[in-house]
């Protein structure tokens, strides 16, 4: 299981976060420990579903970064002189 550290102060700011968004979206005040209660289970159950397509889009980014630098070696050979 993925288990996300942050700084006290990054969780802070999203309890904070969350608890705006009740306020605001749903008019529903929430307590600072249900905020981070749900902040903890939204992390531990999306969290390693954003993390893995983070994984394969920088996987992707890296095999077209690759592709291109071959692209680019290639052009850069000197054509072979027969005799």
């Amino acid at each position: 299981m993925l288990v996300l550290k942050m700084p006290k102060e990054q969780k802070e700011l999203l309890v904070e976060k969350v608890q705006a968004y009740f306020e605001q979206e749903r008019s529903e005040p929430i307590g600072q420990l249900a905020a981070e209660q749900l902040l903890d289970f939204m992390l531990q159950e999306i969290g390693p579903h954003v993390y893995n397509k983070a994984i394969a889009d920088a996987r992707q980014l890296l095999m077209e970064r690759m592709a291109s630098i071959e692209d680019e070696l290639y052009s850069m050979e000197k054509p072979l002189v027969r005799r």
